[in-house]
């Protein structure tokens, strides 16, 4: 693709080319490839220099030119004999840019996008099982991994780079997906990874304290979400229709539907909502509900448990009828999926113990789920849980607090430390759990009076799932929080092997044969 055609997506301040080069030969150039990393730059490619959160690309130039750079886009003047195109804005320059290199593929598929602090990956399994049930070539992009056609690829963050989403769109137009399905953070709204893609539909789940380490106040939390629906779903959007599905059971979502001046197709709890349960039966073996919706009743049967995630198949319902899907369908899609990994998954257990592994990692969605499982008529609840390093230190007391209050027994362990030292991390959530009126345990204390209630301390995350099971007695419920479907842990700069599932199947073995 000619230098020419991609400079015409961009505000250009100054364009620098070489003292033996002329503006029409430096227009002509093909550009073969385009990169922000400049590791990853190859012979006649673009490198777009951004900054990173550890890094500075405009640091990394000569890295580039040096492996082969054509020319380079940048935010500041350089002093380079080579091709400089100057903009204001790099990030948003690499979303233009690579948008443009992979041929638009957003305008070519149908998009649907999912912000929220919670519920995001599983709405995206919920919507992906109707579009399948419809006999549509879906993909998705979520925080799980990306998929479509069969296949299933790494994805080491929610929303990708933009270079990289783009190359992923464009992978999945080629190989015939009609409808994408895309989990959209925070992160990638503020950073403008999503820029230049065009949502035929946008989904609004909730909003809570989360990721202050990066957006510092809610306000600048908020106004990153709804720019999915002021810019994604706005006049530059050159789509035909175009859809807000939002939850206005959330302060939130009642303030983005007020405000959204396009379609809207309303969810919540209330008679007010468009989709909205006329009656519901929530326990162990999922939801069976009777929702209302502008095309009449709907009868929906979900192996999903718990409020929380009725709401997050409302709004997949949502989805579903903005698409024109049958309702019949639509319930059909739900009923078909099974567990989402990391999402309240089960674990087995032949003795009777309720073990699930679920991803909440923030105060919302640990007091959400904690609920669910509560209103299952079980018997205790311990809850294992922390809370991850170098990330928002806020909602470490907050989720001491609700585990303390809401559970009969707390197990307070490491998450992904990072680079912060564990037992800082677990002392800040115990000042939270101190609010309560517990008391700390030791192992023993568990085993001698199965009644007691309290907290206890195991750094070791290993240890602390079997100290766990080994409490729980037939009918006791044991919530393992915070990581979910990660494979890993992140201990310092290493990513060691973990999986809790997989911790929690070995040490039911375990217990199990010695009993």
């Amino acid at each position: 693709m000619k230098l020419a055609r991609l400079l015409n997506r961009l505000e250009v301040r100054r364009l620098q080319t070489p003292q033996d080069r002329s503006l029409k030969t430096v227009q002509d150039m093909e550009i073969q490839s385009v990169h922000c990393r400049a590791q990853d730059v190859q012979a006649g490619g673009l490198f777009v220099a951004i900054s990173g959160f550890a890094a500075d690309g405009h640091d990394y130039v000569d890295q580039a030119l040096e492996r082969g750079a054509t020319a380079v886009v940048a935010q500041r003047p350089l002093a380079r004999d080579a091709v400089v195109v100057q903009v204001n804005d790099s990030r948003r320059a690499l979303a233009l840019l690579s948008s443009e290199f992979y041929g638009r593929p957003s305008e070519r598929m149908v998009l649907v996008g999912i912000t929220g602090t919670n519920g995001k990956t599983t709405t995206a399994y919920l919507i992906e099982s109707i579009l399948a049930h419809h006999g549509l070539s879906a993909g998705v992009i979520g925080t799980i991994n990306y998929r479509f056609g069969g296949q299933a690829f790494d994805n080491p963050v929610t929303t990708p780079e933009s270079i990289d989403l783009q190359r992923i769109l464009a992978e999945m137009r080629d190989h015939g997906v009609s409808h994408v399905v895309m989990e959209v953070s925070s992160h990638a709204l503020a950073l403008n990874r999503i820029h230049d893609c065009y949502l035929d539909i946008g989904v609004f789940t909730n909003l809570t304290k989360d990721h202050l380490d990066f957006h510092r106040t809610m306000d600048a939390y908020w106004s990153s979400k709804k720019r999915m629906f002021t810019e994604c779903l706005g006049p530059e959007n050159p789509k035909a229709k175009k859809t807000a599905v939002i939850h206005v059971s959330d302060p939130k979502g009642r303030e983005l539907s007020r405000a959204f001046s396009g379609d809207i197709i309303a969810t919540g709890f209330d008679s007010g909502a468009a989709v909205h349960p006329i009656q519901s039966q929530l326990d162990r073996r999922g939801i069976s509900v009777r929702l209302s919706t502008p095309r009449g009743p709907m009868g929906i049967r979900s192996t999903l448990v718990g409020p929380h995630n009725l709401a997050n198949l409302m709004s997949a319902v949502g989805v579903g009828l903005a698409l024109g899907i049958p309702g019949g369908t639509i319930a059909g899609g739900i009923e078909k999926l099974g567990a989402v990994p990391g999402r309240l998954e089960p674990v087995s257990d032949p003795k009777g113990r309720f073990i699930y592994v679920d991803y909440a990692h923030t105060p919302d969605a640990l007091d959400h789920v904690i609920g669910a499982l509560s209103g299952l008529g079980a018997g205790r609840i311990i809850c294992l849980f922390g809370c991850g390093g170098d990330r928002d230190r806020t909602k470490r007391p907050e989720m001491g607090h609700i585990a303390a209050r809401r559970c009969d027994v707390a197990v307070v362990t490491s998450d992904n430390p990072r680079t912060e030292p564990p037992l800082e991390i677990i002392e800040e959530i115990l000042q939270g759990v101190r609010k309560e009126t517990v008391s700390e345990l030791s192992p023993s204390d568990l085993g001698d009076d199965p009644g007691r209630r309290g907290f206890i301390v195991e750094p070791d995350r290993k240890q602390a799932i079997r100290m766990a099971i080994t409490a729980a007695r037939p009918g006791d419920i044991v919530l393992i929080a915070g990581k979910g479907h990660e494979p890993y842990q992140l201990i310092g700069t290493e990513t060691v092997p973990f999986d809790d599932r997989k911790e929690a199947e070995s040490a039911l073995k375990e217990i199990n044969a010695k009993r």
